[in-house]
């Protein structure tokens, strides 16, 4: 949250309107995908970790955003930024999410929709951080976590 409301003024504003953006579409043609809505959401924060800086921004959002919201998060944002690295992930359901995220930041770049606040995030993301907690605390002899994990890792 506080990098999101970082964004409030100049270039930065651009950002997040942006993202709030893309997160809505996401939102909104698939409601169900909370880990997809958070990644185009934050699948630009590079810009403001590291100004200007080249490189992989995808590789450094994604390691930003892992500890917090999970490796599936992650993944999403790192194959947003680099398509080619999909390949291996053709026919996954990971690959049809990364799609999803392209077409809505393509579609979010050209869209005149109020997209709201970052404060309207803020459950949807302490949801998927939960989860990312859950899943990366589970406890291997316990059946209970491996359902949780399971269903994690299935979106």
């Amino acid at each position: 949250m506080d990098l999101l409301h970082a964004c409030r003024g100049g270039d930065p504003a651009r950002l997040l309107e942006h993202a709030l953006r893309t997160a809505a579409l996401l939102r909104r043609s698939r409601p169900f995908d909370k880990e997809l809505q958070i990644a185009g959401l934050v699948h630009g924060l590079y810009l403001l970790l590291r100004p200007g800086e080249d490189g992989r921004p995808g590789a450094l959002a994604a390691e930003a955003v892992r500890p917090l919201l999970g490796e599936r998060v992650a993944r999403l944002v790192l194959l947003h930024a680099h398509p080619g690295s999909a390949a291996g992930t053709a026919g996954t359901v990971d690959a049809d999410a990364a799609a999803a995220l392209g077409q809505a930041c393509d579609a979010a770049a050209a869209a005149f929709l109020d997209a709201g606040v970052p404060e309207d995030w803020r459950p949807v993301l302490e949801l998927v951080a939960a989860g990312a907690y859950r899943q990366d605390h589970a406890d291997p002899a316990d059946p209970a976590d491996h359902r949780i994990a399971g269903r994690r890792a299935h979106g």
